[in-house]
């Protein structure tokens, strides 16, 4: 209901500009969609790796690896795997979503998503280039902490 209650705000929000600005509106409307062509191929390609990898992998295989009851296994597998990946935001919550629906637990994905976008293992020799080693290896590890330490916060109130 809310979702519904959002594109309708939106079509009454995109009429009354275009009933202000037609031209303006016209040319957001193609800068929106010149943007989501630029985003379609990663957000097509992360999607088809989520249904593959939720297709190999089903709901018995993900609560034992990720779920609630996996303990402290299931949150290294989710910070190492957090720590390595990378991918954006927008796609990171979708699978987030998948993972929860599919038994993983809120403290294993709460790590994931964490130290996906904190940790970053994966940029951290362009980092030590442009910040210096060591506050690229003080922010890594402070990313690192807040994610453990969030991650407690979501296992324990959820």
């Amino acid at each position: 209901m809310f979702t519904l209650f959002l594109y309708a705000l939106a079509i009454v929000a995109l009429a009354a500009s275009y009933t202000r600005d037609k031209k303006k509106t016209r040319m957001a409307l193609k800068k929106a969609w010149k943007s989501f062509e630029n985003i379609l191929p990663q957000f097509l390609s992360i999607l088809i790796i989520i249904g593959l990898s939720l297709a190999f992998l089903d709901a018995e295989v993900i609560t034992r690896l990720i779920g609630d009851d996996s303990g402290t296994g299931g949150l290294l597998i989710a910070g190492v795997l957090g720590s390595i990946a990378f991918m954006p935001a927008f796609v990171a919550y979708p699978l987030a979503a998948s993972l929860l629906q599919a038994g993983a637990g809120y403290a294993q994905i709460t790590l994931f998503i964490t130290t996906l976008m904190m940790v970053g293992i994966i940029t951290l020799p362009l980092e030590i280039q442009y910040f210096g080693k060591d506050v690229a290896i003080k922010r890594t590890l402070l990313g690192l902490f807040h994610s453990i330490i969030c991650a407690l916060i979501m296992g324990a109130v959820m």
